[in-house]
């Protein structure tokens, strides 16, 4: 049996022309141009034939990319908006958790929007009187209940929207990335409560781009892009396929901020800020690659990374040595070394070579990165120096700060007791 049923759903908005937009209902009917104000290529189709059904007792995820479409599923699966052509089904009480706290009025009490609130989630004044300690508390708004509702922190306003919307006790509840404004300290308990939501075998339709908690909680996931299913199925397959597809976004977007930074950043014989010295020794050309040998400029932080500099010596030369070094956005050198550093003995180069570097695991944290690489004397004259002229970015889930991510583990005595994250 089907909780939740979407057959053939297209939403689309009509944008009115920014041409009129000051004009008046009346003046453009006068005029007689009102409809071209509205015309067929300023409509955004927000989704477009989405198929899917959701079973009853499933958590089902919803993922993607900022407007892909998740946030308008959801509002038509609640009720909020229509499609524009399509059918969708829900059977049992449904309960929203979107936008939380849309409803409250800012001058009354947070006792009285309880009630209010309760009221327009279909609850009669005597189950919410019923329920109503037990709403405050999960809150943890005992001691400002009955405060106007314009004090409250966000926070605050969170926690009680939350509150009343779970305590409606519905057969489908939709989560629309409310938990992403909570407080760090509450959000255990709301996932507490979506966990009891699925033991007793209530359906919920998430949204969200935490995906370490999409991959913990959903049974089956959808993927969204530009309104339209990508992929329906196992949670961590179809993540997968997400993320390989944002990852191939970042590498396209990433080497066109490079090639415009390179433009920019362009050098001749007379600006030489970039890249210095004589080039008796040359670096024709450098690749960073993983360590499959594919090019690219997107990396996590537990891939490896090959640095590949081809060489042309323009005479034998017996003095050399090869160096890399790595600096963050701010400029901060996050490493370097060279083979003369690590007791390489050069012996002769002539014509043309190449030098590989081999990272076996960068390490790094979230961000752009910039890359040195030079070949030199021992004393440090420079042969051939290119100064930040290569660039990659490091995407990671992690959020620590630094400059390393520094290999590391946790653990704790048995009187301390603590969840571990999903990623792990």
């Amino acid at each position: 049996m089907f909780a939740i049923e979407v057959e053939n759903v297209s939403r689309i908005y009509q944008k009115y022309s920014a041409r009129h937009r000051f004009q008046t209902f009346k003046s453009a009917l006068v005029k007689g141009d009102l409809f071209k104000a509205l015309k067929a290529d300023e409509l955004v189709t927000a989704l477009e034939e989405i198929n899917l059904r959701v079973e009853k007792g499933q958590t089902f995820g919803v993922i993607g990319e900022n407007g892909s479409g998740k946030s308008t599923l959801l509002k038509l699966v609640a009720g909020i908006a229509k499609p524009t052509q399509g059918k969708v089904r829900t059977a049992g009480k449904v309960s929203a958790l979107i936008e939380l706290g849309a409803g409250f009025h800012p001058e009354i009490t947070g006792r009285e929007n309880v009630y209010i609130n309760g009221i327009m989630l279909g609850l009669s004044k005597k189950e919410i009187s019923a329920k109503f300690d037990e709403i405050v508390a999960f809150a943890e708004l005992e001691d400002f209940i009955d405060a106007p509702v314009k004090t409250y922190s966000s926070g605050m306003y969170m926690r009680l929207g939350f509150a009343i919307a779970i305590n409606v006790n519905p057969d489908i509840l939709l989560i629309d990335e409310v938990l992403a404004v909570g407080d760090a300290s509450f959000v255990p308990k709301c996932l507490d409560r979506i966990d009891d939501f699925r033991r007793r075998e209530k359906t919920i339709l998430f949204v969200s781009h935490d995906l370490a908690t999409v991959g913990k909680i959903c049974d089956r996931v959808a993927w969204l892009k530009d309104g339209r299913i990508q992929a329906i199925g196992e949670a961590k397959r179809v993540i997968d396929a997400y993320l390989q597809d944002v990852g191939e976004k970042q590498e396209k977007e990433f080497e066109k901020r490079r090639l415009e930074r390179a433009e920019e950043q362009h050098w001749d014989e007379g600006r030489r800020e970039n890249r210095w010295g004589k080039r008796e020794i040359e670096i024709k050309k450098v690749s960073l690659k993983n360590l499959e040998g594919q090019e690219k400029n997107v990396f996590s932080p537990d891939e490896g990374m090959l640095v590949e500099m081809t060489i042309t010596a323009h005479a034998s030369v017996k003095d050399f040595v090869f160096g890399i070094g790595i600096f963050n956005s701010q400029g901060v050198s996050c490493y370097g070394t060279n083979t003369h550093l690590e007791d390489f003995e050069p012996v002769s180069i002539t014509g043309e070579g190449r030098a590989v570097c081999r990272v076996e695991r960068l390490n790094l944290i979230n961000g752009t990165y910039y890359l040195d690489v030079a070949v030199h004397k021992t004393d440090g004259y420079p042969y051939d120096y290119h100064r930040n002229l290569y660039s990659f970015l490091i995407y990671s889930k992690f959020k620590d700060v630094g400059i390393s991510r520094i290999s590391h583990t946790w653990s704790f005595s048995p009187e301390i007791q603590m969840k571990l994250p999903e990623r792990r």
